[in-house]
């Protein structure tokens, strides 16, 4: 069986340069992404010092990233079943 030791000589210089570039760049993503995630928190936070109901406003941008069609069907499914259960 081969040691991990053995695997990493084994492996080309070009390949382990590669393999460095693929994680720095995730690494840079991710620290993107917790920046845009800690933005987004704070445009919430405006909104609601504004007197917006954030919760709702996370619906409607869940929605508009519906297709159109699959939000109407997702609605009239959604009507119909209220009325069903209506007085249950």
């Amino acid at each position: 069986m081969m040691s991990d030791s053995d695997r990493a000589d084994q492996m080309g210089q070009a390949t382990r340069e590669k393999l460095r570039q693929f994680i720095a760049r995730i690494e840079r993503l991710e620290a993107e992404k917790a920046e845009l995630a800690s933005d987004i928190r704070d445009v919430y936070g405006e909104m609601k010092t504004f007197g917006l109901d954030t919760k709702v406003i996370r619906k409607v941008i869940a929605l508009r990233k519906q297709d159109a069609n699959e939000r109407a069907e997702m609605e009239a499914l959604l009507e119909l079943y209220l009325e069903a259960t209506e007085g249950v």
